[in-house]
């Protein structure tokens, strides 16, 4: 069963529409929309206020001239936010963009535990769709250059003949807290903060179930036998473009821990050894707190 809360970047953040991707004259109906919001996008930064309180930076006024400037295939129908059209811009020459006072192209990563949970959601939701069309440029399959449609949803080959159409990808990868009961298996990488750790992770492969990718995982990772693995819920994390599942997992009482390459240390951690500061736990807006922080009020 699915966790109420959402975790954060998730969430009915926005009303997607997808139907209103369809009309070719979309671009048209929201420059003429007086109530449209404009988020403005250079590579994998967008235009943020940072003070008093960050928050997103829209541009409301289509005569604006980083606006007007904007040709159609630079701009991407991200859906209805707070009840108003959003219209993603992706800026050609940031240097010359004419932007408000005191806003700046900022990366999501350090800013948005700061954010309201819908403006993070949305900047997620974006950056995701601008990496994945920065991406898909040219046709995987004849290599020639592919042009959006679909307002900025798909991204079509050019080449007569071929014409395959490409929509935006997510690697799936699955999260996992792992306990024998009262402990809680956790593992830490070399370039975390000293003595963060968090759960285990990794990234399904191809004709693997996610059940079979949390057994997998934990077992490359850590040595230790899952004996069973139970959905707990989801988080898109938009660095670059994964969507992380998560689960809860069981192994047997004293199962012994062995690290594998991938991580500095592995090991099992009481509630008290948490609570004592033994670990020092991921940042409260990842799934994987959440996860932890779940197991250590006896969920």
């Amino acid at each position: 069963m699915q966790s109420e809360q959402p975790n954060f970047f998730a969430g009915p953040y926005i009303d997607r529409r997808a139907e209103e991707r369809e009309p070719p004259g979309w671009a048209r109906a929201a420059r003429e929309d007086p109530r449209t919001l404009y988020l403005l996008a250079s590579g994998t930064r967008h235009l943020v206020y940072t003070q008093p309180v960050p928050r997103i930076a829209f541009l409301e006024d289509p005569a604006s001239p980083v606006i007007a400037a904007a040709d159609e295939g630079r701009l991407v129908l991200l859906g209805w936010f707070r009840e108003r059209r959003c219209v993603l811009v992706e800026v050609a020459d940031e240097a010359t963009a004419q932007l408000p006072q005191h806003a700046s192209f900022e990366e999501l990563r350090p800013l948005s535990p700061l954010l309201a949970g819908d403006e993070a959601g949305l900047l997620a939701y974006a950056r995701a769709l601008s990496i994945w069309r920065a991406r898909q440029r040219h046709c995987g399959a004849c290599g020639a250059v592919t042009i959006p449609v679909r307002a900025g949803h798909c991204m079509r080959c050019s080449k007569e003949g071929c014409a395959q159409e490409f929509f935006p990808r997510l690697d799936p990868a699955i999260i996992v807290l792992v306990t024998d009961g009262e402990r809680a298996l956790l593992g830490r990488q070399g370039t975390w903060p000293p003595k963060r750790y968090s759960t285990i992770a990794g990234f399904v492969e191809p004709g693997e179930s996610l059940e079979d990718a949390v057994a997998r995982e934990v077992m490359e990772e850590t040595g230790v036998a899952v004996t069973g693995a139970r959905y707990d819920s989801s988080q898109p994390w938009p660095f670059p473009a994964s969507i992380m599942v998560g689960f809860r997992a069981w192994a047997l009482p004293g199962s012994p821990v062995r690290v594998s390459g991938e991580l500095e240390d592995a090991r099992w951690f009481t509630r008290e050894d948490i609570l004592a500061g033994a670990a020092l736990l991921p940042p409260l807006h990842s799934i994987s707190r959440r996860l932890i922080s779940t197991w250590m009020d006896g969920k």
